[in-house]
């Protein structure tokens, strides 16, 4: 009888003793940065310092207003859901396109899918002759931005000066990591892919400018480019002027890594015009928040970068069935949402 307990007491010690040398299982914090045009969002007011006539909204003749308030909230609960599965909450940072002016931007961020986020806005006007800019959207409480500049890329055309979008850097610690970020809406392809390639690759050099300013202070900055580029991530832009590399394990000290050339690959888009699909949308990173082999999640690393495609955000029918469910069509509001799918990247790192 004696033998038996002695037995069964070595036992208990020694199951305890496995389960409590076994290794404790690791946390992170995950926190989502996206991109999203949002296709013309306009307000219903005449600004006549600016084409703003020439909006979709401003041609309706009906309904302006109420118009107006549908395509805010249908905006504000897509953002509301990027990255929400993993993160558990709206975008940390997002950047944003095709807007008329800080006013719109306000509107958006206290619609009742995003007002309990309290976003910031960092916004500059800038000189594109349709009156859109870009602009960067951000919780406050994970991003303390400390210093933000607007990039205009000076691109002239037969000797005239081509009125475009700016390029808004911002810097600031993202919980207390620094990172910067580059907002883009580069020249489109009106006119015609290879008549218009020239401006576009004139937007990717200034690019290479402000990631160099960014280096000359940071030598190994945590660089997020992201935009509405108007090319696909194999055009000359890209590969030729940003040299960006597709694979990990070709991305060398002071690369730019593209996740979603891959994506492009694999047949994924982000945007389609009758029957052309591409992927204009993107979000490129420096070789310092690429995590190649180590697995090492100390500081912020990328994680995976996605296309939020989600079904209500594409036609549901017809010949166009699947392409984004765009707000506006033949001078007419469509009730969708934009005319391009938001791109989103989770950085992740290990809680201390």
């Amino acid at each position: 009888m004696k033998r038996k307990v002695t037995l069964l007491i070595v036992f208990l010690i020694s199951t305890n003793t496995v389960f409590f040398s076994q290794k404790k299982e690791k946390k992170y914090t995950i926190r989502t940065i996206a991109f999203y045009n949002l296709e013309n969002l306009f307000d219903t007011i005449n600004d006549t310092s600016i084409n703003d006539g020439a909006s979709p909204i401003m041609k309706l003749k009906t309904n302006r207003s109420k118009v107006y308030w549908d395509k805010i909230d249908k905006l504000g609960s897509t953002i509301a859901q990027i990255g929400l599965d993993k993160a558990k909450t709206s975008p940390a940072i997002i950047g944003v396109s095709e807007v008329e002016n800080l006013s719109v931007l306000e509107d958006l961020v206290k619609s009742k899918h995003l007002t309990k986020q309290h976003y910031g806005i960092i916004h500059y006007n800038s000189s594109d002759k349709r009156g859109i800019d870009v602009a960067l959207l951000y919780q406050k409480k994970y991003f303390k931005p400390v210093y933000h500049e607007a990039f205009n890329p000076n691109i002239y055309r037969d000797g005239y000066k081509v009125y475009t979008r700016d390029q808004l850097l911002v810097s600031g610690y993202l919980d207390d990591e620094l990172i910067h970020l580059i907002v883009n809406h580069w020249p489109s392809r009106s006119g015609g892919e290879a008549k218009s390639r020239p401006l576009r690759e004139k937007a990717a050099y200034q690019n290479t400018k402000i990631i160099e300013k960014i280096r000359q202070k940071d030598p190994n900055a945590k660089i997020l480019t992201m935009g509405d580029f108007n090319d696909d991530p194999i055009n000359s832009s890209f590969k030729k002027v940003l040299k960006t590399k597709s694979r990990k394990r070709d991305v060398n000290e002071n690369d730019i890594y593209n996740p979603y050339e891959d994506l492009h690959r694999r047949g994924f888009n982000t945007l389609a015009y009758r029957d052309n699909l591409n992927l204009f949308d993107m979000i490129l990173i420096s070789a310092p928040l690429l995590n190649k082999r180590t697995k090492d999640y100390t500081t912020y690393k990328m994680y995976q970068a996605n296309i939020f495609n989600k079904r209500f955000l594409t036609q549901k029918k017809g010949r166009y069935k699947g392409y984004p469910f765009r707000s506006f069509s033949k001078g007419g509001y469509t009730g969708g949402y934009s005319d391009h799918f938001p791109v989103y990247m989770y950085l992740i790192k290990e809680k201390k």
